[in-house]
């Protein structure tokens, strides 16, 4: 593979600190790297580097002849006046842009909730958008480019489960094979492992490459902590023979311990489950009883679109569940109706008399208020000491499980990063030991290994849980079902979970797409015979029909599904490659029957 881009010897240091001490390393053609690190470990720095934004203080970054790179950081630059399509599109008339596949998949995937929104669609002006609407527009202005690198700075940031679900789709097949390549620092380890090939892991000063996404990284990872381990154990060993022989005269011995690979499978093989949940969930109904939240009949409108309609749900002791859903369709709500800080329109919110909520928001305004106080001051202000399963656990003891050194715990709250924030932040409310957790967005400013020591101290926590998050990785890690809220006022359970939950929406955005057609068939043929909307009986014969058909679309969008998974896993199979084509063309063919069938029922329920 062609060499893209060569560092040598690249030095960085910020204040007192070496963020980055002699590091060698290329990028080459085919490459898709993920970078991984702690917060302010230097991976943004070595972002920058690497694509010549910003200058070493030492060592030098080459660049192969003509190379085109695009660079996503984590702020944006796009022009405030400018409209998305300018930002996006430039110039380009609509004919130009759209006969373009790639720019007509970036358009889709990643702007066509401003077209479903308010704002204004494509003639949306910059300036009038949110935080997370802008970092899409920027992403897409990104990928509608054509670049040999692409630098991704947490790309992940501000999208959903499914705007993350299409991202990795992209990226995996943006380039042929063996082409183009991808750098991307991102907390997001479900979206590591579904597009990286490689992990970059930036600690103290250095880089450390491993093969792989992240399960393999941390695979890997965990070999090399136990043959180190293993080693200094050894070395001491030695040191002391040593001393022993030299007493006596004799010469020095050495020896070299083995790389074994298999040894990794060994560091898991006896690991315990990773949380015991028929005694978490005992424990949950001593300290909750039987009744925790139930929403009975509850209905809840904002700004005049109905996000809850009629719906019942309930919360038992010791149930950990994770919900995802499109932007706007009431996830926070749902929190706060829980919680007790939002009333509901109509229906009621039962909750038990021992229950006790504790609700880990999106902004971390709780801590102003202890800003003077040290870490470990502000959380012993809550206690000094929590009951974590069962037993015990000073905070200091916490403190250090969730990354923080003798020296930070001793920092001030105010001169603490966001991560640490954060981190803090979730600290005091599990001190202040609620029996219902509720979590919105938890994972925002933290690395994956802080994320990683988060789901293990939830992992001893007993009581009822409730996440929302776009995070599929913690989603599926730390909470044992999932719920959907798919925008049409209901909570719907998704027993095959966060995949499920994308071919619903899949479904839905092509039915959405078929009413939109059908809606144009029947204005174009207004007055010349258009199909008649039925009314009573065979209106409801109509949507049952159309309903039957739409699960006949998921099933054979599930079956496409598989059908691609199968190629690729045996595209050196000419036999069996040949037999799943054909396949996947009979399929193709049934699906568009079946759309067909959709469009004709769906005009007689207009």
């Amino acid at each position: 593979m062609a060499n893209l881009i060569s560092a040598e010897q690249l030095t960085v240091v910020h204040g007192s600190r070496t963020l980055l001490d002699g590091v060698s390393l290329g990028v080459s053609e085919g490459d898709r790297i993920g970078v991984v690190g702690r917060n302010g470990d230097g991976k943004s720095t070595l972002l920058r580097l690497l694509a010549r934004t910003q200058e070493a203080d030492g060592g030098r970054v080459t660049h192969t002849g003509g190379l085109r790179v695009a660079v996503l950081s984590q702020t944006d630059t796009l022009v405030p006046g400018a409209t998305v399509r300018e930002a996006v599109l430039g110039d380009q008339p609509a004919h130009a842009w759209a006969s373009q596949s790639r720019v007509r998949d970036v358009v889709a995937g990643l702007l066509g909730d401003l077209e479903a929104s308010d704002v204004g669609g494509l003639e949306a002006v910059v300036s009038t958008l949110s935080g997370g609407q802008r970092r899409r527009v920027a992403l897409a202005a990104l990928l509608a480019g054509d670049h040999d690198l692409v630098v991704l700075d947490e790309p992940t940031n501000h999208l959903d489960v499914e705007g993350v679900a299409w991202l990795a789709e992209h990226l995996r097949t943006r380039w042929p094979a063996g082409s183009g390549a991808l750098l991307v620092v991102t907390h997001d380890r479900w979206f590591l492992d579904a597009v990286c090939e490689r992990v970059w892991e930036v600690h103290d000063g250095v880089v450390d490459p491993y093969e792989g996404g992240y399960a393999a990284y941390v695979l890997t990872r965990a070999e090399r902590s136990r043959v180190a381990a293993v080693t200094e154990e050894r070395r001491q060993n030695l040191l002391r023979k040593e001393l022993a022989w030299l007493r006596r005269g004799a010469p020095a011995r050495t020896s070299k311990p083995r790389f074994r690979i298999d040894a990794a499978n060994a560091l898991i093989e006896d690991v315990p489950p990773l949380r015991d949940t028929v005694e978490l969930a005992k424990m949950a109904t001593t300290r909750l009883g039987k009744d925790v939240v139930d929403l009975e009949d509850v209905t809840l409108a904002f700004r005049g679109k109905t996000l809850l309609d009629r719906v019942t749900w309930r919360l038992g002791p010791g149930d950990r569940v994770g919900v995802v859903g499109v932007n706007g369709a009431g996830k926070s709500s749902l929190l706060r109706l829980v919680n007790g800080t939002q009333a509901p329109d109509a229906g009621r919110v039962r909750r038990g008399s021992t229950v006790v909520v504790a609700t880990l928001t999106q902004e971390v305004l709780e801590l102003e208020e202890v800003g003077e106080l040290r870490a470990l001051e502000a959380v012993d202000k809550v206690a000094s000491h929590v009951r974590l399963g069962d037993r015990d656990v000073p905070a200091g003891q916490l403190l250090e499980r969730l990354g923080f050194t003798a020296q930070r715990a001793w920092t001030r709250v105010d001169d603490l990063s966001g991560g640490e924030r954060r981190r803090l932040q979730l600290l005091r409310l599990l001190m202040a030991e609620p029996n219902v957790l509720l979590l919105d967005e938890p994972t925002n400013d933290l690395d994956t290994d802080t994320l990683a020591a988060v789901e293990d101290l939830l992992d001893g926590w007993p009581g009822t849980l409730v996440v929302v998050s776009h995070d599929r990785y913690l989603l599926e890690r730390i909470t044992d079902r999932q719920v959907a809220l798919l925008g049409d006022g209901a909570v719907r359970d998704l027993p095959n979970g966060v995949e499920e939950y994308l071919q619903r929406r899949a479904v839905l955005k092509a039915a959405g797409a078929a009413r939109t057609v059908a809606a144009g068939r029947s204005a174009a043929t207004a007055g010349r015979g258009a199909a008649t909307p039925a009314d009573g009986a065979a209106a409801r014969a109509a949507r049952k029909e159309m309903a039957r058909l739409e699960r006949q679309l998921e099933k054979l969008a599930r079956r496409e599904e598989q059908l691609h998974a199968q190629l690729a896993a045996q595209a050196t199979d000419l036999a069996a490659v040949t037999a799943l084509d054909a396949e996947l063309r009979a399929l193709t063919g049934e699906r568009e029957r079946i759309e067909e069938s959709w469009l004709e029922v769906s005009e007689l329920v207009e």
